[in-house]
């Protein structure tokens, strides 16, 4: 069993970065995918970046590349997520999730995760 606790969210100006961090306890994370994810009330999940622990191979998606970057600390237990020139669309409840692992076509997937987090509101004004 993983328990999964996202922090870092907030309220930023349009432009503006945060770090979300995403910290694993009960099991380490060295052998699993961490995937954050992304949901406006109303719409389905999306995917917005994913991190093998144990490759460091990292996806994203094209609405967030070259503004968003995603890291993991396997001593710290912790993958964080690096969210720069933050836009308005951005606004969402970001959820990080862990995966035994995921291939290019599924990362993005909710059903490939069997452990969520309770997820961190991020809010962007314009």
């Amino acid at each position: 069993q993983i328990h999964l606790v996202e922090s870092g969210g907030g309220l930023v100006q349009s432009g503006g970065s945060l770090r979300l961090s995403c910290e694993a306890s009960g099991h380490a994370l060295d052998y699993h995918s961490v995937g954050w994810f992304r949901q406006i009330p109303g719409k389905e999940y999306e995917g917005v970046s994913c991190i093998s622990s144990r490759h460091g191979t990292t996806y994203y998606a094209d609405s967030v590349k070259g503004r968003f970057t995603i890291s993991s600390d396997n001593a710290k237990n912790t993958v964080y997520l690096q969210m720069n020139s933050l836009k308005p669309e951005d606004t969402a409840v970001y959820y990080c999730a862990a995966a035994n692992s995921v291939t290019p076509k599924s990362w993005d997937s909710i059903y490939e995760y069997d452990y969520w987090g309770q997820g961190t509101q991020v809010t962007v004004s314009s």
